[in-house]
């Protein structure tokens, strides 16, 4: 008997939840069941940051602010590898030890969340001065993520908008617009190649994380607005196959060789100390490109605009800061959120990591018009004239399908051994049963 890939990320899914329930029924203390108390707001909280190390230096300023101004309140920070937050989470659900405040993304949030681990925040948001000071589209964002109707997980405080970086010295060399629209970009990606030369006009990334990045461009030339259409997904609709098709069309015509297995960080470096145009990423290797090349070089935008006129992406990885059920100290713990996700912490924290804030007035802050990337990615998130289509975070199989399942199907795509059409009807058939098996358990 054939058993899908869906299927078996299903079967392993179904095993790993399992395990973890069995231990969560034997465990004691700080396990992701308990109800945990409102406790007296005095006292230690402790806080998991879930990009540990990066983020440590601007994290443990704002809890010497927190601390200054809550003299009674002690934040105990534990720095936790991007790569490993989930695995830690999962860990401690099963067998105790979960934080009071944990750094969550919305690529994970529901995982954690059908594990009965975090606290809805919504009526807590509804009392706070947070009340309508958060951008609504990260809202949403973590609402939708968490799937759990209007339930909401996680206080958002950022998002690392995508951006298309090109090489501004470049483009007024070849005598080329900024890459501002689809038609531009590939005129663009075609006239800064030489492939003789080692000089190339894009770099795609086809190594790990390849999936999102593919969909930001399919969804942005098609002009799709919607993930799904009713209970079957839009991923191979005809005008996404045509995308995909010229989209992935570019691997070694105009992209480096080297291409089909690059990740982000190898992908970033051979844009920074190369020759090459474009580089879809987002905000956060701003800093990098700055190091390496200079203000003068390069530049950023949103994704270009599509054929009708209107800017379609993908949705990013939301960041948040999630409340635990088994916290002893809500109240304390929930005054930390408040200050992290207030106006001057939460510009503080995203200047810092070169991401969008959370936080309406945080977002209006000067820094934030410095540079043409940010100044246009915190537009596109506060004004409207971007439409957002969400990808299904809230999904038990995303991350096995998004990754582990069609990040290699990806690569034979790049190499032309599998073909558009079939890349995405048989993703699409894998998002069309996990959607419909996430309902039959009593969602959506």
């Amino acid at each position: 008997m054939n058993i899908s890939k869906t299927q078996r990320g299903r079967a392993a899914a179904a095993v790993s939840l399992t395990a973890v329930l069995a231990l969560t029924a034997t465990a004691c203390g700080d396990d992701g069941s308990g109800s945990g108390t409102e406790g007296s707001g005095k006292g230690e909280i402790t806080f998991w940051d879930n990009n540990g190390g990066p983020r440590t230096a601007v994290w443990t300023e704002i809890i010497k602010d927190f601390e200054k101004q809550n003299p009674d309140i002690e934040v105990k920070y534990v720095p936790i590898p991007i790569a490993d937050v989930q695995s830690k989470y999962d860990t401690a659900i099963a067998g105790g030890g979960l934080p009071d405040v944990g750094g969550v993304g919305t690529a994970y949030l529901a995982n954690i969340v059908s594990q009965e681990a975090l606290e809805p925040v919504n009526e807590r948001l509804e009392g706070s001065a947070l009340k309508g000071k958060l951008v609504e589209s990260m809202v949403e964002s973590v609402r939708a993520a968490a799937g759990r109707g209007d339930d909401i997980y996680s206080v958002p405080t950022s998002a690392n908008n995508g951006v298309l970086w090109y090489r501004t010295d470049l483009f007024d060399q070849a005598g080329l617009e900024a890459p501002d629209t689809w038609a531009k970009f590939y005129t663009a990606a075609d006239r800064l190649t030489d492939a003789k030369n080692n000089k190339f006009g894009y770099t795609i990334r086809g190594g790990a994380g390849s999936i999102a990045q593919a969909l930001d461009a399919v969804y942005g030339q098609s002009g799709i607005t919607e993930f799904w259409k009713g209970d079957r997904t839009t991923l191979n609709d005809p005008k996404n196959v045509a995308a995909l098709e010229k989209y992935a069309g570019l691997f070694k015509k105009t992209t480096p060789a080297a291409d089909v297995n690059n990740d982000f960080t190898k992908m970033v470096a051979q844009w920074d100390t190369g020759t090459i145009g474009m580089l879809s990423h987002n905000l956060g290797s701003y800093q990098d490109h700055l190091k390496a090349l200079g203000e003068e070089k390069f530049a950023g935008i949103p994704a270009p605009v599509g054929d009708g006129g209107t800017r379609v992406q993908v949705s990013n990885p939301v960041d948040g800061l999630g409340l635990f059920r088994s916290s002893r100290n809500k109240t304390a713990a929930w005054k930390f959120i408040e200050f992290a996700a207030s106006h001057e912490s939460n510009s503080k924290w995203n200047e810092s990591a070169g991401a969008m804030p959370a936080n309406t007035e945080a977002a209006k802050d000067p820094w934030i018009n410095a540079t043409e990337s940010t100044a246009l990615a915190a537009r596109t998130l506060t004004d409207g004239s971007t439409k957002i289509v969400d990808l299904p975070y809230y999904l038990p199989d995303w991350n096995n399908i998004s990754k582990a399942d069609n990040e290699p199907e990806f690569q034979k795509l790049l190499l032309g051994k599998i073909t558009a059409k079939a890349f995405l009807d048989d993703m699409a058939e894998q998002l069309n049963a996990a959607n419909q098996e996430w309902k039959e358990i009593g969602n959506g």
